[in-house]
C-alpha cells in the first residue's frame, strides 16, 4: 500500500526555519519524482519544490529559490524551510509522481502540475504569524 506521511508543520513566527518530513513506504522512493506543494484557504494548490530521486535534481518555485532546501535520506523526502514568511501559511503536501519520475516537463522546465502527481499524502499545516 502506498503511502506519503508528511509531518513537521506547526505554529513558527515570520523569519523562523522549518524541517517538514514525507515518509514514504509502499514502493520504490528511486522510481518516483517527489514534490511539495502548498495550498492555502481560498488559493489554488501550488507547487513549492520537487527532487527527481534517480538523479538527485532538485526545482524550486521562483519564490521560495534560497530560503528552501529539498533532500532525501532513504525513505524520507525533507524540506527545510528558512526565512517563513506569513503569506507561506498553507497546508503542506507531498506526492509522488512515477511516468515520468522527472519534475520537469519535455522542455526541461520545473513542472508542478498537481494532476501529474499519482500519490499524495494527508498534509501539515504551516502557520507563519506573530
Amino acid at each position: 500500500q502506498v503511502q506519503l506521511v508528511e509531518s513537521g508543520g506547526g505554529l513558527v513566527q515570520p523569519g523562523a526555519s522549518l524541517r517538514l518530513s514525507c515518509a514514504v513506504s509502499g514502493f520504490t522512493l528511486d522510481d518516483y519524482a517527489i514534490g511539495w506543494f502548498r495550498q492555502a484557504p481560498g488559493k489554488e494548490r501550488e507547487g513549492v519544490s520537487c527532487i527527481s530521486v534517480s538523479d538527485g535534481s532538485t526545482f524550486y518555485t521562483d519564490s521560495v529559490q534560497g530560503r528552501f532546501t529539498i533532500s532525501r535520506d532513504n525513505a524520507t523526502v525533507y524540506l527545510q524551510m528558512n526565512s517563513l514568511k506569513p503569506e507561506e501559511t498553507a497546508v503542506y503536501y507531498c506526492a509522488a509522481k512515477a511516468q515520468p519520475s522527472l519534475c520537469t516537463d519535455s522542455s526541461g522546465d520545473y513542472d508542478p502540475f498537481p494532476p501529474k502527481y499519482d500519490y499524495w499524502g494527508q498534509g501539515t499545516q504551516v502557520t507563519v504569524s506573530s
